[in-house]
């Protein structure tokens, strides 16, 4: 394993190497997209914008989920460049049962918390239905959900980041498969949905349980003894990335509210598909920060600087050259996208293509933020990657989407993280400055 993310790296190398975590985590990101295009087509407009109206619960266990995993194996990665294997496994095998038991106490607040939560979330009458059958049964595959967050980090640093992909396009297949078997054929509604992508999650779930549990890798279960510093090492040094995915929470449930307030139920479905779409693209780069993260945190903790540039130098020229042709791309894609969500005409689809073409503006800076954010947890600074990440979901959007609505109305509303992720740019460039000076 350690060959694998200890080995010289030419950019073609990196690449191939990041590559599987890279369609992984777009894998990923299309549960949630087609589960949308299904809930849409098969349900209905009303039944997409519940699913985005109780979407923030799931958000906040994929932000224990990824904070565990990618503090977990930056944390792991680091042990098993300074040759502490024994050491590695251990936190390896704690940070797994720690994450379990998050996603049990999150299960439960949420299915015992009753009607009560879809009303704050910003549900009415005729939504709450639908709020209800999708986010209980969600819920119940909380353990599976977060075994798979974190057994995708893992993969990467047990040297296999291709097993992860296979076992995730696995996943996102049956979950496809699955969604037209609930919602079309067995007429399940939403409940189908939350179905298939549960029993989806299932397959990596079991699958990573099984490769972990063989004795001859270098990385698997053992016994351990319950280190909290570590996973307080390991969750501060994640904390960006769980920043990430609450602040997404808090977000979603902003525009939810003022969508609804402009617009309606038509406005939120349209900001449902365009937030679905930048989910997708985002993910393209969160693979790729999955993917190179481990790498950089195995040399650093092996003290090889010069291979640390030398990564940096060679991710900085991909997100950049990548980000123009994303931005590009979705332009072009704005009819097409809209489309395949709901029918040419129709209010939401007038809506959402105009939102769309605004909105896009955003991939030229999300790719270098995110890859920053990411640099700055493998090198296990922990608190500047929590202050980019902070910074660029939460403190930039709350404020544009504070101000740029009341000026402009819906236009402030497509623009909003376009101008958050631009100020964000401006920090990660201050902040990446006084790295190099240290």
């Amino acid at each position: 394993m350690s060959q694998s993310i200890g080995q010289k790296f030419t950019p073609l190398k990196l690449l191939k190497f990041a590559f599987p975590s890279m369609v992984m985590m777009v894998f990923m990101s299309l549960y949630q997209v087609v589960d949308g295009i299904f809930i849409s087509r098969l349900v209905g407009s009303r039944a997409l914008s519940a699913a985005n109206i109780v979407y923030p619960p799931i958000s906040v266990l994929f932000a224990v989920g990824v904070m565990i995993a990618t503090g977990g194996s930056a944390l792991v990665s680091k042990e098993l460049g300074e040759k502490k294997e024994k050491e590695a496994r251990e936190d390896f095998t704690f940070l797994v049962v720690a994450g379990l038991v998050c996603s049990l106490l999150l299960m439960g607040i949420v299915v015992f918390s009753g009607d009560a939560l879809y009303y704050l979330l910003g549900a009415n009458k005729e939504l709450i239905g639908y709020c209800r059958e999708y986010l209980v049964i969600v819920m119940y595959f909380a353990p599976a959900a977060m075994l798979q967050m974190i057994f995708q980090s893992f993969f990467v640093a047990a040297g296999k980041p291709h097993l992860g992909l296979a076992v995730t396009v696995l996943a996102g297949i049956t979950n496809a498969v699955l969604d037209y078997v609930f919602m079309g054929i067995a007429d399940m509604g939403i409940m189908g949905a939350a179905l298939a992508t549960g029993i989806g999650q299932v397959i990596p779930a079991v699958i990573g349980c099984i490769f972990f549990l063989q004795k001859n890798k270098e990385l698997h279960f053992c016994r351990f003894v319950p280190d909290f510093a570590k996973l307080g090492q390991a969750c501060f040094n994640g904390a960006s990335e769980m920043v990430t995915n609450i602040s997404n929470a808090v977000i979603t449930y902003l525009f939810n509210i003022i969508m609804m307030k402009l617009i309606g139920e038509d406005g939120v479905a349209a900001i449902t598909i365009i937030l679905y779409s930048q989910f997708m693209f985002n993910s393209l780069y969160m693979g790729f920060s999955m993917g190179t993260a481990p790498v950089i945190s195995f040399n650093y903790g092996a003290k090889n600087e010069e291979e640390v540039r030398k990564i940096t130098k060679i991710c900085k020229r991909f997100v950049i050259g990548s980000s123009i042709g994303v931005t590009i791309l979705s332009f072009l894609l704005a009819d097409f996208v809209t489309m395949v969500f709901v029918t040419r005409g129709s209010a939401v689809y007038d809506l959402t293509v105009e939102g769309f073409i605004l909105f896009s503006i955003s991939y030229l800076f999300s790719g270098y933020n995110i890859f920053t954010s990411s640099y700055f947890t493998a090198l296990s600074d922990g608190k500047t990657s929590a202050l980019i990440s902070f910074s660029r979901t939460f403190v930039c959007i709350v404020a544009s989407l504070m101000i740029l609505p009341q000026l402009w109305g819906i236009y402030g509303v497509w623009l909003a993280i376009p101008l958050a992720e631009l100020v964000t740019v401006g920090l990660c460039i201050v902040c990446r400055k006084r790295a190099v000076r240290k």
